[in-house]
């Protein structure tokens, strides 16, 4: 095997030999030697706005006299290819790094520079240039917010929405259906399947509710607080500049923090964000879930609905097939669950004026959004395309004695359940055994007994 050509790099440390066509510098490659722990990167919407907030940076600096336009512009159009995913093979760092994540700031700052500097034939500094005014405790905080506001805005509230509204078309075309409703997986009192695909809706629609109102902390930047808070070699109205500058790139509307030192020392709103993320989870598990016990069988489980048949589920078993989307969409909550575990433990690792648990927090919170997205993806054709078996639905129904609870008013509960009893025991429809013990007219039992009008 041929030798790796390299170059030598300098930092305050003393020279590196680092790759010869590498983008980045010393730092990162100690970084890229020290931390090797796994083959986790960041993901491409964590790097999109780490550019996006070094462009800015930059933008607010020629403004504020810090650095003179050439420079700045040269920085700000080499952080806008590292937001449009040009150089994302140069951000090699372990996710697993300083606490921090010094080290990925750094790697934004030697190859922003090294691009700057070839583009235009200056001399552009990582540190006194691109990483003005700046620290990695308030960039990569920053990046954290940036990050989950867009990744939530463009890809997990239009996913929400759609699943949302095809539960909903798919409600209005299931309300002829009535079933046996079940509470503790018990026979109890008949629905209608548009009844029980709204709740899904419903479930949905509150979990973007419940994002919606996060949204406005997540727009709080912690840009401009630099090292610990204070602001140290940031210039007056940087803070300001940089997210007016930030808000015309993205279209968003962010504000500098209401308190710097909270927004480096903690990470409260990512944990906040995780945990309405978690909510979302429980109910995409709770739909998956009830379409997998609807769908099962069909000849040995309840076997009402039939979900669309989109591969062979078994290498044993021929004509098998399994309901994998369903248990596909199970696997993200549970993975968005052990997420949030983590954002939480990561979360309260902020000792004094900076939280050390920054990257992992990133990772996670941007892997539960994308997956989360992916899933309402997956769920909305299952929803949309799955056939009602509405002879089982009615076979069940009719033998279903707890439909004797509408008789309570007037025969009293222990009646009730001696008929309910008597019905299960012998096999037979609740209405032929009620006619026999509870003294009614046949007219008045039907009246009482008809599923639909049970249903509300």
């Amino acid at each position: 095997m041929a030798e790796m050509r390299t170059r030598t790099e300098h930092d305050s440390m003393g020279p590196v030999a680092v790759p010869e066509n590498a983008l980045w510098g010393a730092q990162t490659q100690r970084a890229i030697d020290n931390f090797r722990f796994s083959e986790l990167r960041f993901p491409r919407a964590f790097l999109r706005a780490l550019g996006l907030v070094k462009a800015s940076a930059a933008h607010a600096n020629r403004e504020l006299g810090v650095l003179g336009a050439p420079v700045a512009d040269a920085v700000a159009a080499a952080a806008e290819r590292v937001a449009a995913g040009e150089v994302d093979d140069a951000f090699a760092v372990d996710v697993f790094q300083t606490g921090s994540g010094t080290s990925t700031n750094m790697n934004a700052n030697e190859v922003i520079a090294r691009l700057a500097s070839d583009a235009s034939g200056q001399t552009v500094h990582p540190n006194d240039h691109v990483n003005a005014s700046q620290s990695s405790n308030d960039v990569i905080p920053t990046t954290i917010h940036v990050a989950a506001l867009l990744a939530v805005e463009e890809a997990l509230l239009p996913a929400l929405t759609s699943l949302g509204q095809g539960i909903r078309t798919r409600a209005g075309t299931l309300a002829e259906h009535v079933k046996t409703g079940r509470t503790h997986l018990m026979d109890a009192m008949p629905v209608r399947l548009d009844q029980e695909a709204g709740a899904w809706a419903t479930q949905i629609e509150l979990s973007a509710e419940r994002l919606r109102a996060t949204l406005p902390r997540l727009c709080e930047l912690a840009q401009g607080g630099t090292a610990v808070g204070s602001g140290v070699n940031a210039p007056e109205g940087f803070a300001k500049a940089f997210c007016e500058a930030l808000s015309e790139r993205t279209g968003q509307s962010f504000t500098p923090a209401r308190d710097t030192f909270a927004a480096l020392a903690c990470q409260d709103t990512a944990v906040e964000l995780s945990g309405q993320l978690r909510a979302l989870a429980v109910a995409q598990m709770k739909i998956a879930n009830d379409l997998r016990w609807m769908n099962s069988g069909p000849l040995a489980g309840l076997g009402e609905i039939a979900l669309p048949a989109i591969q062979p589920g078994s290498s044993i078993m021929p004509g098998k097939v399994n309901p994998v989307l369903p248990e596909a969409v199970c696997m993200v909550a549970a993975q968005v669950m052990g997420n949030d575990v983590t954002v939480g433990v990561a979360g309260q690792s902020g000792s004094f004026q900076l939280n050390v648990m920054l990257p992992v927090i990133a990772y996670n919170l941007l892997q539960s959004i994308a997956l989360q997205a992916a899933a309402c993806e997956a769920l909305e054709p299952v929803i949309a395309g799955f056939e009602v078996r509405a002879e089982t639905l009615v076979r069940a129904l009719e033998r279903n004695p707890i439909l004797v609870t509408a008789l309570n008013r007037e025969i009293g509960y222990d009646k009730g359940a001696a008929i309910a009893k008597r019905a299960y025991a012998e096999g037979r429809n609740v209405l032929d055994v009620a006619l026999e013990d509870s003294g009614l007219s046949e007219e008045r039992l039907r009246e009482l007994l008809d599923p639909r009008g049970l249903t509300g």
